[in-house]
């Protein structure tokens, strides 16, 4: 069993940034592929960025350049960088981990917004 929790969101203006933490119960990053996803009101669920255990990292087209996922073994954190923010990366931003079992987080909203 792992809990993860994320913090970092808030409200940000446009061309602005914000970096999410998603901080796991304990190390699981060994067997883990680590992810963020987001949800837009009205809209399905989205994978933002996603991180596996050989270090490997893939990007939605909307947001490649801009974002970028990361990790900290030694705090059992998994970051995303949010730079050049947008109006349409508006939503709650959730972390998931997947492996032998899969988690998420409870999501963390990010507003971007003038």
């Amino acid at each position: 069993q792992a809990q993860l929790v994320e913090s970092g969101g808030g409200l940000v203006q446009p061309g602005g940034s914000l970096r999410l933490s998603c901080a796991a119960s304990r190390n699981i990053f060994s067997i883990y592929v680590m992810g963020w996803y987001r949800q837009a009101p009205g809209k399905q669920r989205e994978l933002v960025a996603r991180l596996t255990s050989g270090g490997s990292t893939n990007y939605a087209d909307s947001v490649k350049g801009r974002f970028t996922i990361s990790r900290d073994n030694a705090k059992n954190t998994v970051y995303l960088q949010m730079n050049s923010l947008k109006p349409e990366d508006t939503a709650v931003y959730y972390c998931n981990a997947h492996g032998p079992y899969e988690y998420w987080g409870q999501g963390t909203q990010v507003t971007v917004s003038s």
